[in-house]
């Protein structure tokens, strides 16, 4: 059943995920057609019907995950077991009053689509991607603090400028809304100055947020070039102890908690 289920060396284990795969989009679809309102009036009821069909395999196939590994809480902590519990949560939180729509979450599962055919080398990449993006948090941090204090200062110029003589401006708050539409060159216009030395404030806030926006991609480039390039090609197996992915292809224990693959 682990090998069916986790695997995707075996046909078996491929046909599984494949399925699921399939299985997976087509509930995403019904959530996506039952959105529009025509069809919903017309297919409302088969919509449901098949909701609930899509929710109880879901279920049962968590299930057995939890059941064929040896460490349940191990795999439930996980990434992927995480996606799993959320596909779920959607079709049972409406007896509470929750909204059904959120099971459009259920598209994050089709990540699995890398490892069931094998595309290992996005597997290696996106570990490139992650371990970057963990190396660049302190740095990147440190850059947002930077910019909401800016953003801040900012709005409070402005409100200043712009306070009495524009309904726009009528608070501090909505003035550095304003600061962090504009510094991220979004500029929805909701909010304009009116005045001469706001608008050439303006065009300098404009324009600082070119550099501000280059900021955080060179922080992450660097250690990217920082990344060992080694050409590893990571396998699909899944860890039956710790429910880990990513392996090496030679791989015979897990380099996570050390059981054999």
């Amino acid at each position: 059943m682990h090998e069916i289920i986790f695997e995707a060396d075996t046909r078996a284990g491929k046909l599984f995920d494949v399925a699921l795969l399939i299985i997976i989009s087509l509930s995403v679809l019904v959530v996506m057609l039952d959105s529009v309102e025509s069809y919903h009036e017309t297919y409302g009821d088969l919509f449901n019907k098949l909701e609930w069909a899509f929710t109880i395999y879901f279920t049962l196939e968590y299930i057995a995950r939890l059941y064929v590994v040896d460490r349940p809480m191990g795999y439930a902590t996980s990434f992927f077991g995480i996606i799993d519990l959320l596909a779920l949560l959607p079709s049972y939180l409406l007896f509470l009053g929750g909204n059904h729509y959120f099971a459009i979450i259920r598209v994050l599962r089709l990540f699995r689509i890398f490892r069931v055919f094998k595309l290992g080398h996005f597997l290696k990449e996106g570990r490139y991607i992650m371990n970057s993006l963990k190396a660049s948090a302190a740095k990147i941090t440190v850059f947002l603090t930077f910019v909401l204090l800016l953003v801040m200062v900012i709005g409070s110029i402005m409100y200043i400028v712009e306070g009495e003589l524009n309904d726009g401006f009528s608070s501090i708050p909505k003035s550095i809304y304003w600061a962090v539409v504009t510094l991220t060159t979004v500029g929805y216009g909701d909010i304009t100055p009116q005045t001469g030395i706001g608008q050439f404030f303006s065009a300098m806030v404009m324009m600082l947020g070119y550099a501000i926006i280059a900021v955080p991609t060179g922080i992450v480039t660097q250690e990217f070039l920082k990344k060992d390039k080694d050409g590893h090609i990571i396998n699909t197996a899944a860890c039956k102890n710790c429910s880990a992915e990513g392996h090496d292809f030679d791989a015979e224990f897990c380099k996570y908690c050390g059981a054999r693959l």
